[in-house]
């Protein structure tokens, strides 16, 4: 059901074509409630969260096309790798994917020999000291803040990782909803 309302909100609402051909990549801390199993955790030395993360990919609209979520204390590039092969194997047409600093290193040797895909770092502004929207990273911070509107994704509250990946794409079903409704109106 989310793939073809992504594909509907793509045509319909952006005018674009149903199949991506570039994504975008970020990751995301969250406090772990108590039901969240010590396993399943981790703990984020750089935003002091005990939690999880949610790796996301979005294509260029800041629509969903894979989550991924492991402990808080995964490193980007480490969850980026088997998040970039799940991409690959779902949106083969996808050629160019952007990502922030955090992704440098190896795994843009890696994306480029083992996926075909072009890892492209956007780095921060020269003597950048405050947040600056940075062309290609707004979509994807963009739909952190879509799916923290939701009640049950603004904080991790499930017992399995696979329970909050539902949950994401729970809020990004509503959010595509809303929005091919409010086009149908206009």
């Amino acid at each position: 059901m989310h793939n073809h309302l992504r594909e509907q909100v793509r045509q319909q609402a952006e005018g674009r074509d149903a199949q991506p051909t570039a994504a975008l990549v970020d990751s995301q801390s969250l406090r772990g409630a108590q039901t969240v199993a010590r396993s399943s955790r981790g703990y984020d030395a750089g935003k002091k969260i005990n939690g999880r993360k949610r790796h996301i990919a979005v294509d260029t609209c800041g629509l969903l096309l894979a989550v991924l979520i492991t402990g808080a204390g995964v490193q980007d590039r480490d969850g980026a790798r088997p998040l970039l092969w799940a991409l690959h194997a779902c949106f083969p047409g996808i050629r160019v994917v952007w990502a922030d600093s955090g992704y440098t290193g190896k795994l843009v040797t890696w994306a480029t020999e083992q996926l075909k895909l072009t890892l492209q770092i956007v780095a921060k502004l020269a003597g950048q000291t405050t947040f600056v929207v940075l062309h290609r990273r707004w979509a994807v911070e963009r739909t952190f803040s879509w799916i923290n509107r939701s009640r049950r994704t603004v904080r991790d509250y499930e017992r399995l990782p696979q329970h909050h990946a539902a949950m994401v794409q729970w809020a990004m079903i509503i959010i595509m909803t809303r929005r091919l409704a409010r086009h149908q109106h206009t």
